[in-house]
């Protein structure tokens, strides 16, 4: 059936543009030494966060499409929920349930894994060794490696990607080490050979995305398929060493190690013959070593003889491109996306921003599809990101997106445009807070001038976040003891609606459990337009309806 949207009755719409502007990582959290969004100089925000036409969102846990309340959003989910206008069960849902009902393994994917085992291959898996439940969960690669040994899968090695981002900055030991004594209880009870094979930081190893630095992928390749490397006897050794080398380095940006026998060869080199499961469950920083290992043509790095193996995704991590080919649970089908509605109505329409969030104002917020819905209706821009640390930069490329904005604002070509900012996320994610601060007041700027050319163009603003980061700096354990904190939180997020010809004709009305996906309803009542069916309420009402 063809998509179609109704007129609204109480508004239509304004003659300028809609914008959305999300401030990635920006939340609403407790006032406080420990909050950057609260101790920046924001005049902007402060004025919309004061403004009658605001609320704030929930962006974690079930109103994301997450197992449970505990359970931080994060930007894939958050802009999925943003641009489907309705929650679907996201990555580690869904894989909890093919695992705990057993569909994971009664698959044709697990029959020939199990197939290539019993013919003596090795079983690889790689991913990220913590449970923040942001891109895997530990819990579910323990499954899976306990049921490699209950069908008698005689070798296992995991290439341990380490963690310090959504979980604390230096934790690696507390995932590290009950993983190690969990090989050696498994190989010594069955008599099987498990082993942690190589490792490394997330941002140093195997985790790059949206092709910043695909260097990234070139060190964990070597780690894991070659077995090129600092050598160790564990990977618990590995982690005690590089800390003690360098106090201040962090989890996430620790080097490539390789764990190596008494002879000095590596225990876990990827060969002919041999699985590689890819147990993250997130999509954006699992595509690039998914194409290393399946792609025949492949321009980025020399990967040297490429091993003939059986590579798979936990999910299917780009639907468009079937990146992988292979994958063990099926992700979410996300269809009639807002943007699908406004193609449908020929509504011209603009996405931008830089490349470490560039996949999330498309890919995920398209529903975890490739490329453009309508070419002739769409124009994305993507601003190259720099290959630094951000906490050196925090400004990003903030305001060249900004220009690009104000840009495709400025040319009269566009109904509706779609902003990421990236500062809040990517600079809360180094815990530094000086930088984290100046960030967030980048952003302040960044919107205070796109608020000021909507109101010379006679158009809308709505800003709000995927989910908070910056909001939380630092935590506090049950001593009192204080320490970094460089994940996602579990606090809202602000909703403002800028609208400098409001003169009454709506007011806000948020439903009940106000979560990212009634923002879609949201926007397309601002551009005049009725709330589709399927769509969570939005929270805008007309003036005096119930």
């Amino acid at each position: 059936m063809a998509l179609k949207l109704k007129k609204l009755d109480y508004f239509k719409g304004r003659k300028g543009p809609l914008l959305l502007i999300i401030m990635d990582g920006i939340g609403i959290g407790i006032p406080g030494d420990h909050n950057a969004v609260y101790l920046a100089k924001t005049p902007n925000l402060d004025r919309l966060f004061a403004s009658r036409l605001f609320c704030t969102l929930k962006a974690h846990g079930i109103s994301v499409g997450l197992p449970s309340d505990e359970d931080m959003g994060n930007s894939e989910v958050g802009h999925n929920a943003l641009g489907a206008g309705r929650v679907f069960a996201q990555g580690a849902l869904l894989v909890n349930r093919a695992i705990e009902t057993g569909e994971i393994f009664s698959t044709q994917m697990w029959q020939d894994i199990s197939e290539r085992a019993k013919a003596g291959g090795t079983i690889h898996f790689i991913g990220l060794l913590s449970d923040g439940n942001v891109h895997s969960h530990i819990n579910q690669l323990y499954r899976l490696v306990e049921k490699c040994a209950e069908s008698g899968f005689g070798s296992v090695r995991i290439h341990t990607l380490l963690d310090g981002r959504d979980v604390e900055e230096k934790s690696a030991l507390r995932y590290v080490e009950p993983t190690e004594e969990l090989l050696l209880k498994i190989s010594v009870s069955r008599g099987m050979d498990y082993r942690v094979a190589s490792g490394g930081g997330r941002m140093r190893v195997t985790m790059d995305r949206y092709g910043a630095d695909w260097e990234i992928v070139r060190r964990g390749w070597e780690a894991h398929v070659l077995g090129k490397g600092r050598k160790f006897s564990s990977a618990s050794e590995a982690i005690k060493t590089l800390y003690a080398e360098d106090p201040a380095v962090t989890d996430q940006f620790l080097d490539a190690f390789v764990i190596a026998d008494n002879t000095g060869s590596p225990v876990g080199k990827i060969l002919d013959g041999d699985v590689v499961i890819n147990f993250n469950f997130r999509g954006d920083r699992a595509i690039e070593i998914s194409r290393a290992f399946t792609e025949k043509d492949f321009p980025f790095f020399d990967r040297g003889p490429l091993p003939n193996v059986l590579y798979a995704g936990m999910m299917e991590y780009d639907g468009d491109t079937h990146m992988p080919p292979r994958f063990l649970v099926v992700p979410p089908a996300i269809d009639r996306t807002v943007s699908e509605y406004l193609c449908a109505e020929g509504v011209r329409s603009f996405a931008i921003a830089e490349t470490q969030k560039f996949g999330h104002v498309t890919y995920f917020w398209n529903g975890n599809r490739s490329g453009y819905i309508d070419e002739s209706l769409e124009t994305y821009v993507e601003v190259p990101s720099d290959r630094v640390r951000f906490e050196t930069t925090p400004a990003m490329k903030a305001f060249e997106v900004k220009a690009a904005t104000v840009e495709m604002l400025l040319s009269g070509s566009y109904q509706f445009g779609r902003v990421n900012f990236a500062n809040g996320d990517m600079v809360g994610h180094t815990g530094v807070m000086a930088a984290a601060i100046a960030a967030v007041e980048v952003v302040d700027s960044c919107v205070g001038e796109l608020l000021a050319v909507i109101e010379r163009l006679g158009g809308i603003a709505v800003v709000t976040a995927d989910h908070g980061n910056a909001d939380e700096m630092t935590t506090k354990d049950k001593k009192g003891n204080v320490s970094v904190k460089t994940a996602h939180t579990l606090n809202p997020v602000p909703f403002a609606v800028y609208d400098p010809e409001y003169m009454g004709e709506y007011e806000m009305a948020p439903p009940d459990k106000m979560g990212l996906s009634n923002v879609a309803a949201t926007i397309l009542n601002l551009m005049g337009y009725e709330r589709p069916d399927e769509y969570d309420p939005s929270l805008i009402r007309g003036k005096g309806e119930d």
